[in-house]
């Protein structure tokens, strides 16, 4: 990667570290299934009016948009109103990486190397070291919800990658087309329409203001600039290049969380948070065919999605 792609890799791990202060910024006006809607329907009226579908098979699309839209933001969104550390949630998030090897073990009879398989052991392992951890301070409940959340990513990338689309950038856009009826649908049902009223009542009064600006960098920082520079790089090199930055995620979620809101986690969730990262590396890696080539992708087996 040249100079100036590495910086953009490095901004985008930015960006989405940032992302998991604006969601608890959004959830402190927001409840959080509205606040989930919101983020996707500011993306989907001008993406259906400008942006031309992907020519994917529907299922596909529908696939991506309820695992990678819907059910990890219901489950994301909710563990972190209910207690899940800011920055322990970037990084418990990461277990979709694995998980998704898992799924299509079991969904695609993909056969994972010895090199996945090792990653993927690892990255459980400090998975369960955190939730033993969380557990001891009844905290327990968010942690599974988040992993909830990561095993809907993990669907959602599955669905991409069968859908292998000609044009990955719109399949995101279109992708959020999907999620805002089923999560306004759950929030009327669960939180109610009155709350759901009085905070889009108070939206525009300076109680207000945060809450517009995080569902503002939700929509258009984290998914836009940062899938869009995201889909970019991954059209300029291979996925092994471009997808070990995505680890600077946690990094930077849990650096910003400490600064910003002062969370402090525990050395055992550090050492954890150490432990699920390495294993999350090493179970994505590819490992080169002995000829010394670089393995090309099939359709429809395309590289993880990270948007």
């Amino acid at each position: 990667m040249t100079p100036r792609d590495r910086l953009l890799a490095v901004l985008v791990a930015v960006i989405w570290g940032v992302n998991f202060l604006a969601i608890h910024i959004g959830l402190g006006h927001f409840p959080p299934l509205l606040l989930a809607c919101l983020r996707f329907a500011v993306i989907a009226l001008p993406t259906v009016l400008f942006v031309p579908r992907p020519a994917v098979p529907l299922r596909w699309l529908l696939g991506y948009g309820i695992g990678f839209g819907t059910l990890q933001f219901v489950f994301l969104f909710v563990a972190m109103d209910v207690g899940m550390p800011t920055g322990l949630a970037s990084l418990v998030l990461q277990a979709s990486g694995p998980l998704t090897v898992v799924l299509a073990v079991l969904l695609l009879r993909e056969r994972p190397s010895r090199r996945q398989v090792i990653g993927i052991v690892a990255a459980l392992a400090g998975l369960v070291a955190i939730a033993v951890a969380q557990a001891q301070s009844a905290a327990l409940l968010p942690v599974v919800l988040t992993l909830l959340g990561a095993l809907g990513w993990a669907f959602g990338n599955l669905s991409s990658r069968l859908a292998a689309p000609p044009e990955p950038m719109h399949l995101t856009l279109w992708m959020c087309v999907v999620p805002p009826v089923p999560l306004l649908a759950l929030s009327l049902l669960v939180e109610g329409p009155a709350a759901d009223l009085a905070a889009l009542r108070t939206s525009f009064t300076p109680s207000g203001w945060a809450g517009i600006g995080a569902i503002g960098y939700l929509a258009l920082v984290a998914t836009v600039v940062g899938s869009g520079i995201w889909t970019v790089l991954l059209r300029r090199y291979p996925a092994g290049v471009v997808a070990p930055y995505s680890m600077l995620v946690p990094v930077v979620g849990i650096s910003s969380a400490a600064l910003l809101l002062g969370e402090r986690p525990g050395i055992v969730e550090l050492v954890a948070g150490v432990v699920v990262v390495g294993g999350v590396l090493l179970g994505s890696a590819r490992p080169r065919p002995s000829d010394g080539t670089v393995p090309q992708p099939a359709r429809g087996r395309t590289a993880l999605s990270r948007n």
